[in-house]
């Protein structure tokens, strides 16, 4: 299968790259930044006209949420108008499309975990920008699966794991958001996600089965808030040798962490779909993070016991 990837030299995009590079079956195209100017939506129109993939798959993304509120332009420019020219792109030449959501489309008042048929309503612009973008995929009559995925981190770049390891090697103290609720996700989930939704449209193809179309929540399962995710990375990277100098992380209320940009005190997303419909059961967060910090310490972005030591 031939595959148009964009963004892959961001957080998901990397990982969903790592993820294929050793797959045989698939030819991955995946031009960098500096040959694909997502802004250029004549650009991004002629990749597909002239590429004719089998499936696009688009992580790229706006995703300085707080920035975003200074910078709506550049942030629907990407998340809402780049993904409108590549699904009606593939639309046009009936291949595939596979994208990506957030929790960040809704306002976080909702008692329970959020299913794919909840109405929107985000409280930021980024989150406006990605629904745009999500409605305009819709819309466009492509073969479209939209992963709708919630706090997302990987073991390298900037991310809420990193940043952790970063403060606690450098401060004795923290205070952590604790209202906010969510399942940390790593791209290594959404990376197999996308592995597996590129089968079934393999398979589609080659069978003529029915494909599943729409909204998808992809997410690790389970739940916690960012202080108890903070305190989970601590005493994970503790018990692989890092050595850390925080002692403390204080619990505090959103209004107490003053941002550009409001946050959803909800981001849970309800699995069921993903199950039922793609087949997956995702890994509990916490035993995720456990995998992510084994990586972390065998790069060396979070430094553990050296060989032999307990």
């Amino acid at each position: 299968m031939r595959i148009l990837l964009t963004g892959s030299t961001g957080q998901v995009g990397r990982a969903i790259l790592a993820d294929l590079a050793a797959d045989a079956e698939h030819q991955v195209f995946a031009p960098r930044r500096d040959r694909l100017d997502l802004r250029d939506l004549d650009a991004l129109r002629r990749i597909v006209y002239e590429l004719r993939p089998d499936l696009i798959v688009n992580p790229a993304a706006y995703t300085a949420v707080d920035r975003a509120e200074s910078d709506a332009e550049a942030a629907f420019r990407l998340n809402a108008e780049a993904p409108a020219v590549l699904a009606r792109a593939a639309a046009d030449c009936g291949v595939g499309f596979v994208h990506f959501s957030t929790d960040y489309v809704f306002d976080g008042r909702k008692a329970g975990p959020y299913s794919e048929t909840d109405a929107p309503n985000p409280i930021n612009v980024y989150g406006r920008s990605k629904l745009a973008g999500d409605e305009a995929v819709l819309a466009s009559g492509a073969r479209a699966v939209i992963l709708r995925t919630s706090w997302v981190y990987d073991e390298v770049g900037r991310n809420f794991l990193t940043t952790m390891l970063r403060l606690g090697q450098e401060r004795p103290a923290l205070r952590v958001v604790a209202d906010q609720h969510g399942a940390p996700t790593s791209t290594a989930v959404i990376a197999r996600t996308v592995r597996a939704v590129i089968a079934r449209f393999a398979s589609a193809g080659r069978s003529g089965e029915a494909l599943p179309r729409g909204l998808v929540n992809c997410a690790c399962a389970g739940e916690t808030n960012w202080h108890g995710f903070a305190t989970a990375i601590f005493a994970g990277l503790r018990r692989r040798g890092t050595a850390l100098s925080v002692r403390s992380v204080e619990p505090v209320a959103s209004a107490e962490y003053l941002t550009a940009a409001n946050r959803p005190a909800n981001s849970r997303l309800c699995l069921h779909r993903l199950r039922d419909v793609l087949g997956i059961t995702p890994p509990d967060w916490a035993a995720e993070l456990e995998a992510v910090l084994d990586r972390a310490v065998a790069i060396g972005s979070a430094p553990g016991s050296p060989p032999g030591c307990p």
